[in-house]
């Protein structure tokens, strides 16, 4: 048999292409706002572009809300919280958010493709994980809805009022469904903003939660840009703040709501350590560290984005990861292939590479997988320095791109200084094979997530929320209920 050149064995493993059709998706040329029930232009007449980021093309006008929106938004929520919602028996509560769970069972494809193109992110993730995980939150919230008194025992349970939501452009669908699920559950009305560049998701849960009968107030949607996420924040008649987003916003959140009744959670940046002991299951360990911060393009607040190797299995690891970052498929996020799709928009991609040329400026190694990336769309490709310092920029700084950092510790004590050494305290990740090993460092790393290996594995029962700078509160679980009541 004849030896096989070079290009003929590469092009053994060249995927044809498998596109999931978005055929059968329905999607309107313009979007307006959904307050009290209904859609309604925007008090300024005026709309914005959301654009598919793999191509740049346009896919829909999105209203533009103002603060008069906002109000309008607020007014309604009110009102359907004191006549409707908290009167409701939560029994009947919970069949509406339930019914809101099979719907979007019932539409998940639709989400799934619509999700792929407004953010960019690859159809496995969205088809796999973050709309089932959404609908998960709604069955479950649903569960407890007339069961508050068993979630807090001996306690009088009270619903807020009206909740203010704003989420963020990297879990579209998810973001929604953490907030939107626990404060229904709870009793409470909502008014929410989705992020500008993924609004489209948002827009369809509300179609969703219209054709669920939803009564018309209880949930709100009012698209537009960071100043309509302020005018929901400074509103007099908000009485709870939940926002997802950069540390940066957060803080400008603090502040306004300073001085007044307002209960706020944040859920803010991250700068995660994976840590790798010597004594790990490598494969595992490598395609565990792919999939924290290179299958999700590093849009993700919890991105494992600085790894940590046990010095005498660096070098294997390392060559590990580089042959991985191989053979991953960077193109249409719709590609069932596809592995890495597209940043969401060209102002993130700009920051990812301004901050990879800050690395290599700093001296660092830099590695990034031999792949051409797509001629259109916003594309960045999977990228890892080495040898850099604890003090570089692209260490200590977020991201949100799929650049890794790796450096080397030799004690279990120093990897644990190293990991803490940080403002933020999102989440962490241990690989190791020894449980003693496990429990020591969950109990000392500052993160409020720790997997142990594993990484970004999320459930509606298990909390989830950081520390300093990455905020405080926590989505999911009871945790994320007791966030939507009154104890007393």
């Amino acid at each position: 048999m004849a030896k096989k050149t070079e290009k003929e064995i590469k092009n053994i493993w060249t995927y044809d292409p498998a596109p999931e059709s978005s055929d059968h998706i329905q999607l309107k040329d313009k979007y307006d706002l959904y307050i009290d029930g209904k859609w309604v232009k925007p008090e300024s007449g005026k709309y914005y572009d959301t654009s598919n980021p793999a191509s740049t093309k346009k896919i829909a006008s999105i209203a533009y809300g103002n603060d008069k929106d906002v109000d309008k938004a607020v007014r309604a929520a009110r009102k359907a919280y004191k006549n409707v919602w908290s009167k409701m028996e939560p029994s009947e509560r919970a069949k509406y958010i339930f019914r809101i769970a099979r719907i979007m069972q019932e539409r998940a494809r639709e989400l799934a493709v619509i999700e792929c193109m407004d953010s960019g992110k690859v159809i496995r993730e969205a088809r796999d994980v973050d709309v089932p995980l959404a609908c998960n939150h709604f069955f479950y919230y649903a569960g407890w809805a007339d069961k508050l008194e068993y979630a807090f025992p001996n306690q009088k349970v009270e619903s807020i009022g009206v909740a203010g939501q704003i989420i963020p452009w990297n879990f579209p669908l998810l973001m929604a469904a953490w907030k939107i699920a626990p404060a229904l559950a709870a009793g409470n009305t909502v008014v929410l903003k989705p992020a500008e560049t993924t609004p489209l998701t948002a827009l369809k849960l509300a179609e969703i939660i219209h054709e669920a009968g939803l009564p018309a107030g209880v949930v709100n949607v009012v698209t537009g840009f960071g100043d309509t996420g302020a005018a929901i924040v400074n509103h007099h008649d908000i009485d709870k703040i939940a926002f997802t987003g950069s540390t940066g916003v957060g803080k400008l959140i603090q502040r306004a709501v300073a001085g007044t009744n307002k209960r706020v959670t944040l859920e803010l940046g991250g700068k995660s350590a994976n840590i790798i002991l010597d004594d790990a299951p490598l494969d595992q360990a490598v395609e565990g560290i792919v999939n924290g911060i290179f299958f999700n393009q590093g849009h993700v607040c919890c991105a494992g984005s600085r790894l940590f190797v046990q010095e005498n299995v660096a070098d294997r690891v390392i060559q590990m990861l580089k042959a991985r970052m191989e053979t991953l498929v960077v193109g249409d996020p719709l590609d069932k292939n596809t592995d890495i799709g597209a940043i969401n928009s060209k102002e993130q991609l700009a920051t990812i590479n301004k901050y990879i040329e800050i690395g290599k400026k700093e001296g660092a190694d830099m590695y990034q997988s031999h792949i051409n990336l797509p001629k259109s769309g916003y594309y960045c490709a999977p990228t890892l320095f080495t040898n850099m310092s604890q003090s570089s920029v692209i260490v200590k700084e977020e991201i949100f791109g799929p650049v890794l950092t790796i450096q080397t510790f030799r004690t279990i004590d120093e990897v644990i200084q190293k990991a803490n050494n940080t403002e933020y305290g999102l989440a962490a990740g241990v690989w190791t094979s020894n449980g003693a090993r496990i429990f020591n460092l969950t109990t000392k790393l500052k993160a409020g997530v720790v997997w142990a290996n594993t990484y970004n594995r999320f459930d509606p029962v298990s909390p989830f929320g950081g520390y300093k700078e990455s905020g405080f509160g926590r989505e999911g679980g009871l945790h994320g209920l007791k966030s939507y009541v009154k104890l007393s």
